[in-house]
């Protein structure tokens, strides 16, 4: 089970971190990632971590801006976005994946979504 939190609203140039607090974490659970979606779009991929080697993955669109993280020992991994735009406007859902995906069938676990609102 996933839980995301830290959504809000914040001025464009400002900064947001999120949170997805996991429970019943299995071994088909090796990368955290970050999706988003956006009014009338498609849900898109931000960001992952693999679980065990902490190497990052990030999409085009957050590369410099967003940073992913994980704490093992609380199971919860992080999405610090920093230099927030209008754009950045989204739900954000967390989600667990047994391999390196970036698209949504990848991912077996979802987290219910924190909304992400950047004011311009």
């Amino acid at each position: 089970q996933l839980q995301a939190s830290g959504g809000g609203l914040v001025q464009a140039g400002g900064s947001l971190r999120l949170s997805c607090a996991a429970s019943g974490l299995t071994t088909s659970d090796n990368f955290m990632g970050w999706f988003r979606q956006a009014p009338g779009k498609e849900r898109e991929f931000v960001a992952r971590i693999a679980w065990r080697s902490g190497i990052r993955y990030y999409s085009d669109s957050v590369k410099g801006r967003f940073t992913i993280s994980r704490d093992g020992a609380l199971n919860t991994w992080y999405l610090q976005m920093n230099s927030l735009k209008a754009e950045d406007t989204a739900v954000y859902y967390c989600a667990s994946s047994a391999w390196a995906g970036t698209v949504v069938n990848d991912y077996h676990s979802w987290g219910q979504g924190t909304l992400v609102t950047v004011s311009s």
